[in-house]
């Protein structure tokens, strides 16, 4: 029986994709849920499988059409459950009863997401995995997300390379497992006493090529040093690079003269992209992940929303001595408190009186949500790019609190690994730039929020006082943009002036809070 596997509606408004590549060709037997080919949609990049076994008759489209959604992708001619049956179970005399293939389906990873980015193998093909190993790193264009192994087995295939985009309900990764359901208690026995001597060395020596076996926190660790672990010699059984083997590595490098060292304080991506420079060349790129994320979301908000900036200066003196006596206060119990926090507590009291800066507005633009909850996001220049998590519910919480959660979100930003619910339902977001310089900007507003305020950096400046003598004051600029279809410069104005008023006069924000 020939049947047309259809394209199904990806969601999110997605009509079409590109056929980024087949994982099959025309006359191959795939098996039920089977990785078919890649898709790209403007959103991500999205893997295709099979709902049915058989054998492939036809592929519509060739490397980058475009196919359409509810049309035919590709034809298959149906096996029946017998044939099914024979055609996964039939394997080499001397490999049948020792392993059989069973093919990893990356699961719905949830936010609507149907791709992800491949960043990095933690493994390579032949080695030996324990259940609950992480495989891999992926990037969807919300966080970075690190895949386990479902069961103990070996890696018998890694479908995608690194860099490639591998799409929900499609094979990732296939494992030998060690034996057949039937034989599964003898199966690490079984395996092991059937494998060939090149599936021994593969399993026993040390990974290379660029891959090594390691867990997160050495990668990380490794990260922070830029090292590639692809140069580590791991002690660990298959290669498994451990802490004590980075360490040494890195005392070895010290001890060798380096070519030419780049300057410490050069970003990671300049000095990647300066030691890689060959002149006379252009060096292009792809924008995608978290980068591509934002680059349609703030094309969607300047296209769609109509900005207004609203600027102001605030008088921080009496602040910045309060946070000082708290930190001394607090020290004691390990907490430091930034600055962030006490915009950000100030921010929803000013919105429990202008609820109208708490809320959004529609595609269509002709209706307003007035949000209960005071979800305040703050804009981070996070590893994968800029990223803006929020606090939830900041009207419930004190300021202790704020600033908890504010760490947490930060740190998880700079690792890559904030989790998709920290990154939903914001109502107004802060874009704290002058952490690393310059005192005005013109924030874009994070749709279908309404307004969003850009703090500058911190100065020391003369001010007459009220006795008409200069004196200096901590003085810092900040920049508002409102949507102006339900936001009005007076409105801004007012919210922002008692928004001031709790960050000038930090006891008045004290007595406010319940």
């Amino acid at each position: 029986m020939i049947k047309d596997f259809i394209l199904p509606d990806i969601g999110e408004g997605v009509v079409e994709c590109e056929l980024v590549e087949w994982l099959v060709a025309e006359g191959d037997v795939i098996a039920e849920d089977q990785p078919i080919a890649d898709v790209m949609t403007d959103k991500a990049l999205v893997q295709i499988p099979a709902p049915y076994a058989g054998t492939i008759t036809k592929l519509f489209y060739r490397k980058g059409q475009v196919a359409k959604v509810h049309a035919p992708l590709f034809q298959v001619e149906l096996a029946d459950a017998s044939t099914a049956i024979t055609e996964v179970a039939v394997e080499p005399p001397q490999a049948a009863a020792a392993k059989v293939i069973d093919d990893f389906i990356l699961p719905d990873i949830g936010e609507g997401i149907v791709e992800c980015e491949l960043v990095e193998w933690l493994v390579a093909e032949g080695d030996v995995v324990e259940e609950d190993q992480p495989i891999c790193d992926v990037m969807t264009d919300k966080a970075l997300v690190q895949i386990p192994a479902k069961q103990q087995g070996t890696i018998h295939k890694l479908y995608y390379r690194k860099g490639q985009v591998a799409k929900v309900h499609q094979p990732l990764f296939a494992l030998a497992l060690p034996s057949s359901a039937a034989g599964a208690a003898a199966a690490p026995v079984e395996a092991s006493s059937a494998a060939t001597p090149d599936s021994m060395v593969q399993a026993t020596a040390p990974v290379r090529h660029g891959k090594a076996v390691a867990s997160p926190a050495v990668r990380r660790l490794a990260r922070e040093h830029e090292v590639d672990l692809g140069l580590v010699s791991g002690t660990g059984k298959n290669g498994r690079i451990y802490k004590e083997d980075l360490h040494r590595y890195l005392e070895s490098a010290q001890s060798d003269s380096a070519p030419l060292a780049l300057p410490e304080t050069m970003p990671i991506e300049a000095k990647r992209a300066a030691a890689e420079y060959v002149a006379g060349t252009d060096r292009v790129e792809p924008i995608k992940g978290i980068k591509a994320a934002m680059a349609k979301q703030m094309m969607a908000s300047v296209q769609s929303i109509p900005h207004f900036t609203y600027c102001d200066e605030l008088d921080l003196t009496e602040l910045v001595a309060l946070r000082q006596s708290l930190n001394a206060q607090y020290a004691e119990q390990g907490i430091k408190l930034s600055f962030m926090p006490f915009f950000i507590k100030a921010l929803s009291l000013a919105m429990s009186q202008y609820p109208a800066l708490n809320s959004r507005v529609n595609d269509a633009g002709d209706e307003q949500t007035f949000v209960h909850d005071h979800n305040i996001g703050i804009a981070v220049d996070g590893k994968l790019g800029l990223m803006v998590p929020n606090i939830k519910q900041v009207q419930v919480r004190s300021i202790l609190e704020v600033g908890a959660e504010v760490g947490r979100l930060i740190s998880a930003a700079r690792d890559g690994r904030v989790a998709p619910a920290d990154l939903q339902g914001g109502t107004i977001s802060i874009s704290n730039i002058g952490a690393i310089g310059g005192t005005v900007a013109t924030p874009i507003i994070n749709k279908p929020e309404v307004a969003i305020v850009a703090l500058g950096k911190l100065q020391t400046l003369p001010r007459f006082n009220n006795d008409g003598e200069v004196e200096a004051r901590t003085i810092m600029q900040i920049s508002w943009s409102g949507d102006h279809r339900v936001i009005d410069g007076a409105t801004i104005a007012r919210f922002c002036n008692l928004w001031r008023s709790y960050l000038e006069q930090p006891q008045r924000m004290m007595m406010a809070m319940r």
